[in-house]
């Protein structure tokens, strides 16, 4: 762009964040909204504002075989939302690209593998840090925006601010994690965040948390598909390995409906055992003629 079309892309822009910010959008979705439109600037070098529908296929068209399926959704209602709020133009996006509905069961890593990355996580702000998302069973936004005032450290509990939804929760707080948060704050004594980023006064750098567990999933060896979030996915199935109730779970990790943590069911080794044996039976039921006596 030359400086005309980065100024008017500028207004654009900006246009765009007080619309999102006006209809009273979350922080999350800001972001991602936000980000559809620099992204497709970028790839196009103009303002966004007069792409004409084979543009828009054309730039689908390599998002999708760059990006995953949650990315292309997320650009694609944000670029709907700037279209409609900011250029007050429709844009019938179900003739543009429509992301399928599939449903995957994440990788889940066992709790030796978990000790193993936090272990060989060489910085100790991601080593505190996955510490932290794995034994709360955070988000990974959640986990960034921890502050000093929401731990309680008498009554042993961490007051989760403005989760999926804007919902708050209050979750316990294991004694270890108590100790690795102490021990971490001492390092930087940053007044607000715990996990504060690196001369901001803003939390740790998302981007920076995502690129450090590749690295170390690479220097372990763990060839499964896993991300921050991960954590949270290990931490709902080994506590139901660990014999807890769905309802006390759906509690812990914030869900509103039972049915999306009822899925973690799928995953437990208790649930595997108990459906093996189930099929077991079922077989040893039978007889074969020919089968060896």
């Amino acid at each position: 762009m030359d400086t005309k079309q980065k100024h008017y892309f500028n207004q654009l822009y900006q246009q765009h964040l007080d619309n999102l910010t006006l209809q009273g959008k979350r922080p999350a979705t800001i972001d991602a909204y936000s980000r559809a439109v620099r992204r497709i600037a970028n790839f196009f070098d103009c303002p966004p504002d007069n792409l004409s529908l084979e543009q828009l296929r054309i730039y689908f068209r390599q998002l999708i075989n760059t990006h995953s399926w949650s990315t292309v959704k997320l650009d694609r209602n944000g670029l709907q939302f700037f279209y409609k709020f900011t250029l007050n133009k429709q844009w019938e996006w179900l003739n543009i690209v429509k992301p399928p509905h599939v449903k995957r069961l994440p990788d889940i890593l066992t709790p030796r593998e978990v000790s193993l990355l936090i272990t060989m996580t060489k910085r100790q702000r991601y080593q505190a840090f996955f510490f932290v998302l794995y034994t709360l069973g955070l988000r990974l936004g959640e986990g960034l925006n921890l502050t000093i005032s929401d731990i309680d450290s008498q009554i042993m509990q961490v007051h989760v601010r403005n989760g999926k939804g804007g919902k708050d929760r209050l979750i316990p707080l294991p004694k270890r994690s108590l100790a690795v948060l102490r021990q971490y704050w001492r390092t930087h004594k940053d007044p607000q965040w715990l996990f504060p980023g690196i001369g901001t006064n803003k939390p740790m750098d998302r981007a920076g948390v995502q690129k450090a567990m590749r690295q170390v999933c690479q220097d372990c060896g763990i060839t499964k598909h896993v991300s921050p979030h991960s954590l949270r996915h290990c931490y709902a199935t080994h506590l139901l390995d660990a014999g807890l109730d769905l309802r006390s779970l759906q509690a812990l990790l914030g869900h509103a409906s039972l049915n999306t943590t009822a899925r973690y069911t799928q995953l437990t080794k208790v649930k595997t055992a108990e459906t093996a044996k189930a099929v077991n039976t079922l077989a040893d039921q039978l007889s074969i003629l020919w089968e060896a006596s």
